[in-house]
């Protein structure tokens, strides 16, 4: 149990964890030393395909874990897994569609308009899936409070309720 509850906790903490502090400072520090959003843009394809294969990963652990929970627990897990799953479907095939717009060899976009709409998209999508798996955080330690004999505990704690 401790082992399961160590994979789901760095399976978070490298995806979402990752995923934020690339959104948060390497984009930004990324964008400033590069000198334009294009430049970072060759960057953050081969990083998000990183992402994407870690969010795999997590996927299969969360998926894991859920298959442990109790009962009563487990439809929530599953929901927010597959809902989580679709979307990580959808997101990989906007990186594919994303990547096909970018020039490599001459490191510009091949379809200015086209790429930042499918862009928009991807960013809509990658903040569904950080809230998906925020709920999936509060279920997973709600169900782990309940578990070891404090139902509730986790729910209480995050809307500070006594």
């Amino acid at each position: 149990m401790l082992l399961r509850r160590f994979l789901v906790l760095q399976s978070l903490l490298l995806w979402q964890g990752g995923f934020l502090f690339y959104a948060l400072v390497v984009v930004p520090v990324g964008t400033d030393f590069l000198g334009s959003a294009t430049q970072q843009g060759f960057v953050t394809q081969r990083v998000t395909l990183w992402l994407n294969r870690i969010g795999w990963f997590a996927l299969a652990v969360f998926a894991m874990d859920s298959l442990a929970t109790a009962p009563r627990r487990r439809l929530r897990f599953w929901l927010v897994v597959l809902a989580t799953l679709l979307n990580a479907l959808l997101t990989f095939w906007l990186h594919g569609a994303l990547t096909e717009r970018l020039d490599f060899d001459e490191h510009r976009l091949r379809e200015r308009d086209g790429f930042y709409g499918l862009h928009r998209w991807y960013l809509l999508l990658s903040t569904i899936q950080w809230l998906a798996m925020f709920a999936y955080s509060v279920a997973t330690l709600s169900a782990w409070r309940a578990h070891d004999g404090h139902p509730g505990a986790a729910l209480r704690w995050l809307f500070n309720r006594k």
